[in-house]
């Protein structure tokens, strides 16, 4: 039976580069799992790559008929923008192991629903460093949203508060500092079954 790796942290933490260069590692083996949003694709984001982007309505359908896994919906400054795990037939865990990405509350959520089977690994970057990738990473859109970027920054405080990491069994935390390191400890924690 496969085990899922859950990848999360705080917005500007390096997720989504960590999650690409662990998918392309062939000694990982990992099977990748998109998420869906209702949220505007950036200029640098692939349909089916970064996210499957959907309209409400069609997130409204797999909600009706019972295939979301995990939703959570933010009050950003241009309206809610909803993510979503959907059970779409992406996962099978006698296939292998798989690799997601999210926030803590993707997480507990996908936890309930695959039981002992899921694997925290959460990554840290010190905030200071955090915000200035996220600013240099908005700059390069053709329309910045420096609003949502600072209500992300600081909606994950609270998101990510020391006793809700607590609650949720995270105990060990990856530095990522600088990639290379990160991803050799991330590799080192993903062979060995944990």
């Amino acid at each position: 039976m496969g085990k899922i790796f859950y990848l999360f942290g705080k917005s500007a933490s390096g997720k989504d580069s960590i999650f690409r260069l662990l998918l392309k590692d062939p000694v990982l083996k990992l099977r990748g799992v998109t998420m869906y949003t209702t949220r505007p694709m950036r200029d640098s984001e692939q349909e089916g790559v970064e996210y499957h982007f959907i309209s409400k309505e069609r997130l409204a359908e797999f909600r009706n008929s019972g295939k979301i896994i995990e939703e959570r919906t933010y009050q950003t400054v241009h309206g809610p923008w909803t993510y979503a795990t959907v059970d779409d037939g992406q996962i099978d865990l006698a296939l292998g192991n798989y690799l997601m990405t999210g926030v803590l509350e993707s997480y507990l959520s996908t936890k309930r629903y695959y039981g002992g089977c899921v694997v925290p690994l959460y990554i840290e970057v010190e905030d200071g460093e955090r915000l200035a990738r996220a600013l240099l990473r908005e700059r390069g859109q053709e329309n910045p949203k420096y609003a949502e970027m600072c209500r992300r920054f600081l909606s994950d405080e609270a998101d990510f508060a020391e006793e809700r990491l607590r609650e949720a069994g995270v105990g060990k935390r990856y530095q990522n500092r600088e990639l290379a390191g990160c991803l050799a400890e991330l590799r080192q924690e993903i062979l060995s079954g944990k």
